[in-house]
């Protein structure tokens, strides 16, 4: 289970709006250099993500939940969005071979299979949507901010 704690924006009727972002150890990993996560991280100005996710439990704005979602689904995902278009790719443009086309024909249709491969991904990702499997769970609720005082004696 990939694990990542969220603050939560706002809660209405059973609906939260989460917002999370890198992690906090991700600049001072020694593996940073070789982090793809890390580099994505670094590209973009917003390292903040927002997600709306269903909770019936009252939550209230700046509390913590923890929220995972199954490796088994992440990689499904993972393959979905970068083998199906490579893989259009590799059969328009082997097929464009196959019709012994001229070389621009066979890169242009690489190009268009892996269009084709894409938007074939996009109709699976709609349609795999509303499984259970690609559906982010709540692991942990915290404390509402300000719940737990901790007082000194001096």
């Amino acid at each position: 289970m990939v694990k990542e704690w969220a603050t939560v924006i706002r809660w209405q009727k059973g609906r939260a709006l989460l917002r999370y972002g890198a992690s906090s150890g991700c600049g001072s990993c020694s593996a940073r250099a070789a982090c793809g996560s890390y580099a994505l991280s670094k590209i973009g100005p917003n390292t903040e993500h927002e997600l709306e996710i269903e909770i019936q439990q009252p939550l209230v704005a700046g509390q913590k939940v923890e929220v995972g979602i199954p490796e088994g689904s992440l990689l499904r995902s993972a393959m979905l969005v970068y083998l199906t278009p490579l893989l259009g790719l590799f059969i328009f443009a082997g097929l464009a071979q196959f019709w012994d086309l001229d070389q621009v024909w066979v890169a242009l249709f690489g190009i268009a299979g892996g269009f084709v491969g894409f938007f074939i991904a996009r109709k699976l990702a709609y349609h795999w949507r509303d499984e259970a499997a690609f559906q982010p769970v709540v692991l942990q609720i915290g404390l509402p901010p300000g719940e737990l005082l901790v007082q000194t004696s001096c």
